[in-house]
């Protein structure tokens, strides 16, 4: 007995869906960053600092400052859309260093060691180093330009 198996047909994005898409990546990328920037002001006392009352991580110290550095730095990449792919990387990577340094020696579960933001910062920044900046991002203008 021999079965044959259907060929699926392939469905191709319509242009209006795909404008779509992209101008939703791109307007979630720009809060988001623009959100996650403040994160890294917090660092150097900025919006009530570590403490909540305007403390800031003592200068060049390892991971704290040089944490917040690359929270600003990338949040600041990733608003403009310049180099964000590599910017969204270098910021999953951060949070996730933060996640295992920091929280999860405090409890098994996100919940438990207060490290929810930083997990689910950790996978969206993956997720747009994976899909790319949407719209609205200057790598796209550098793009066509060339």
């Amino acid at each position: 007995m021999t079965a044959t198996i259907a060929r699926e047909t392939q469905t191709t994005a319509t242009p209006a869906k795909t404008q779509v898409t992209g101008l939703v990546v791109g307007a979630s990328r720009i809060v988001i960053s623009f959100l996650f920037g403040f994160h890294g002001l917090q660092g150097f006392g900025f919006f009530g600092g570590i403490d909540g009352q305007g403390g800031g991580v003592p200068f060049g110290s390892f991971p704290g400052w040089w944490g917040s550095v690359f929270e600003l730095a990338g949040a600041l990449l990733l608003l403009t859309g310049l180099a964000a792919r590599p910017a969204a990387i270098l910021l999953s990577g951060v949070m996730a260093y933060a996640y295992f340094t920091v929280h999860a020696p405090m409890g098994l579960l996100p919940l438990q060691n207060m490290g929810e933001p930083a997990a689910v910062y950790s996978w969206v920044f993956l997720l747009f180093a994976a899909i790319g900046p949407g719209r609205f991002a200057l790598d796209n203008l550098i793009k066509r330009r060339r």
